[in-house]
């Protein structure tokens, strides 16, 4: 199988787990006639194949069936093991728990501000009252409380930064491939791998692994090698809104950002230096915000019956003001949890939370 394939094979696979999970909706029960049906099916084309190895449409037609066949066989499984405690989860949990100690022990002035940085950094939104909650719900910023591939990704640019000292020699590669991945994968365990985080997780380890290879990475197969890895692991994920809608947003970055990205003049040369080009980031941060809602507000209005008004604003002035407030969290949570962490570094870190929540606060005003 040529690599080229890569794409069709992933996004047959991705058709077959949703038919199963379709047909499961409508026959359901730990084993129906579609587990007997997609394993018969599956069977009987691993079988043909013996006689036809080079059919590309009998490979595609194995890939569609074994999507179908592992999601019956993942939905029988977790029919018959409902109640019983993963190890994946005790890990996650006492993981997660140690770094709301730290947090909870920060010594910020507005004890909202600790709820605020648990939500960003572990996904505990229990913390933060209703008043901050509903100023980011009614300005569209519900997404930034919510644990995504967002908050990962910054870890992955503040990792990226940490260790470019290293150089780029092919020792240091290795050691930076392997420690982006071993802390990002230790995040994504503690805060309990949900659907989005996992996304961001294969993303960062497929392209990590990529370079350091020295193979090309497209966009569009890291994103159908990354739904293929996912869906294997657990078929049953394609049922989450949290997957549908990460997934979706990928899409929007993958295939229409590029194009708008690409109407804005970009010349960042002038007079043979590199000077900031203000106008062009706004652009690229509004299309970046585009092209995600293009492609997630479908689902959004057919799940939740609503539409960020001021998406746009919001993405604009609070996501920029996010990134800030997750660099300087994870620096004052890990300098905390070593015992060095400074008065000011603590201070830096309150004062842009209180500065999101503030334009928060007005957009939600408007």
């Amino acid at each position: 199988m040529r690599g080229e394939r890569i794409e069709a094979l992933s996004v047959m696979y991705a058709v077959g787990v949703a038919s199963g999970a379709a047909l499961c909706a409508v026959f359901p029960g730990p084993w129906t006639p579609v587990s007997a049906v997609s394993a018969g099916f599956f069977l009987f084309l691993l079988m043909t194949m013996a006689t036809r190895p080079r059919d590309i449409r009998l490979i595609l037609g194995i890939y569609l069936a074994a999507g179908m066949f592992c999601f019956c066989t993942a939905n029988a499984g977790k029919l018959w093991s409902e109640g019983t405690m993963d190890p994946l989860t005790e890990a996650a949990t006492s993981s997660a728990e140690a770094v709301k100690g730290v947090i909870d022990a920060i010594p910020y002035n507005d004890p909202q501000t600790n709820a605020l940085v648990k939500a960003l950094i572990t996904g505990d939104r229990s913390g933060i009252s209703r008043g901050t909650t509903a100023v980011f719900r009614e300005s569209g910023a519900s997404h930034i409380l919510a644990l995504s591939g967002m908050h990962l990704g910054i870890i992955y640019m503040v990792l990226l930064w940490i260790m470019a000292p290293l150089g780029n020699a092919p020792a240091a590669r290795k050691v930076r491939c392997f420690a982006t991945i071993a802390v990002t994968l230790f995040y994504s365990v503690a805060t309990g791998f949900s659907p989005s985080i996992t996304r961001a997780f294969l993303f960062i380890a497929i392209n990590e692994i990529l370079k350091l290879i020295g193979r090309k990475k497209s966009p569009v197969r890291v994103f159908c090698i990354a739904l293929f890895i996912q869906l294997v692991m657990d078929p049953l994920v394609i049922s989450s809104v949290g997957f549908q809608l990460s997934y979706l947003a990928m899409c929007g970055i993958t295939l229409l950002y590029p194009r708008l990205y690409s109407w804005y003049p970009h010349d960042r040369m002038r007079n043979g230096k590199t000077v900031l080009d203000l106008p062009g980031k706004i652009w690229q941060g509004a299309a970046l915000s585009i092209s995600c809602q293009v492609f997630t507000a479908p689902l959004v209005w057919i799940r939740f019956h609503s539409f960020p008004t001021y998406f746009l604003m919001t993405n604009l002035l609070a996501m920029p003001i996010t990134s800030v407030v997750m660099i300087l969290s994870v620096l004052t949570v890990t300098l905390s949890a070593m015992g060095c962490c400074p008065d000011l570094l603590v201070a830096a870190d309150e004062r842009t939370v209180s500065t999101l929540r503030w334009v928060l606060t007005v957009i939600s005003e408007m």
